[in-house]
């Protein structure tokens, strides 16, 4: 069976190659009876995969159980997987098959295995070492014939060094890695899904079918979906039922994709566009300004080792005193003040200084206001065009587009 057949099979969407490459893996491996780790963010589809094993294996007529480790107590984890005998604790009425007695000959699923606690990860390395185990409460040795299948979405590794994961017991379960990619590795698929989520759901539902226009497809490959499929399944989902206009424009969706942080405005420092605080974005204006008065300083220097002779000097530099001036005053929200013009023919050492009148008024503190206020130059200096709007100020257009809402900018 190849790749597209194993897609259509079950229900895979998408022609990434990390997605290609993870079904790969998982055809190759399901004939043997090794066991395998699947590692992947949450919602990422790591159930799916274990089936795809399942279901190709040798053991496919044989039972399958997914077990979530992380919802089982820590005080009744050992008589779920394990079983218990009549009596051996409160409770325990009779006597009870467990999860690895009932699958024998089949597959478990051990869905969230970093959140097993120490002494049932020495249970379970006694089973993948000899197929043996023992009930609670008894001292009786069991035999089981399992396949087992494991997935966790945190690093187990790093929890070996930190104690709270046997190291020995990683690398038995770890015998075939299996990697799903997370939704945004795979920008590619993201509007296939939606579709195919959109039109199920609208089949669903009985309404007519869901279209977005370019801009909000832009926003959909763009955004970092932490909630992988699922999230992606649920927001068209909640398109499906709400939105009135069946034509969703980037607008409208982003009235469903929730913010990714509490950042009011994303900025790009070194090529990397990261999420800033507004009190990051006050320091890098200071900065900034502090950088230019550097310069300033410097240039005073200059005009003081020559000993006063100034006209050399500025006239060197007039065009950066003016320009230093301007973007000075455009930082702290006013015009040019002061503009240096031609020396005064009578004495080449003397320069007119035009000074334009300013009146004086408490600037407004606000980093609303400063931001409005760049988001409008921006937008000015452009003509409108978001596109480079958002790049001038260092963020992207999902975002610009939100701010623009916020700030009620037209």
């Amino acid at each position: 069976m190849d790749i597209q057949e194993i897609k259509n099979r079950f229900g895979i969407i998408g022609a990434s190659p990390l997605l290609n490459r993870a079904i790969d893996i998982a055809r190759q491996v399901a004939p043997t009876d090794m066991s395998v780790l699947i590692t992947g963010e949450s919602g990422s589809g790591k159930e799916v995969f274990s089936h795809i094993i399942h279901q190709m294996s040798t053991r496919k007529h044989g039972a399958f159980i997914a077990v979530n480790c992380g919802a089982i107590p820590e005080g009744t984890i050992d008589s779920e997987l394990f079983g218990h005998e009549k009596g051996s604790f409160t409770g325990a009425h009779e006597a009870r098959k467990g999860y690895f007695e009932v699958a024998n000959g089949g597959t478990i699923f051990l869905d969230e295995v970093a959140e097993l606690p120490i002494g049932t990860q020495a249970r379970l390395l006694r089973i993948l070492e000899s197929g043996e185990y023992l009930r609670v409460g008894s001292s009786k040795v069991q035999k089981t014939d399992v396949r087992i299948i494991a997935a966790t979405n945190v690093d187990v590794y790093n929890r070996v060094k930190s104690g709270k994961f046997r190291e020995d017991l990683y690398y038995r379960l770890n015998t075939v890695p299996l990697r799903i990619p997370a939704l945004h590795e795979r920008k590619e698929d993201i509007y296939l899904l939606f579709r195919k989520f959109s039109a199920d759901f609208s089949d669903k539902y009985r309404s007519p079918g869901i279209a977005l226009e370019p801009d909000a497809v832009q926003i959909l490959s763009n955004y970092s979906w932490p909630g992988n499929v699922r999230q992606l399944k649920n927001i068209a989902e909640q398109i499906c039922v709400l939105e009135k206009d069946r034509n969703v424009t980037a607008a409208a969706l982003l009235n469903y994709i929730p913010n990714e942080s509490a950042t009011n405005l994303p900025m790009a420092i070194n090529g990397n566009k990261e999420d800033y605080t507004e009190r990051d974005i006050l320091y890098k204006v200071l900065f900034d300004m502090k950088k230019d008065m550097m310069e300033l300083k410097k240039l005073v220097a200059e005009i003081i080792q020559s000993g006063g002779n100034t006209a050399h000097v500025m006239a060197d530099n007039t065009h950066y005193i003016n320009q230093l001036y301007q973007e000075v005053d455009q930082t702290i929200g006013g015009e040019p003040t002061l503009t240096i013009k031609k020396p005064i023919q009578n004495n080449p050492g003397e320069y007119n200084y035009s000074h334009q009148d300013v009146e004086e008024v408490e600037e407004s503190l606000s980093l609303i206001d400063k931001e409005s206020d760049l988001i409008k130059k921006a937008l000015k200096k452009h003509k409108g065009k978001r596109k480079f709007a958002a790049q001038e100020l260092g963020i992207s257009e999902r975002t610009l587009y939100r701010k623009i809402k916020e700030l009620n900018l037209n």
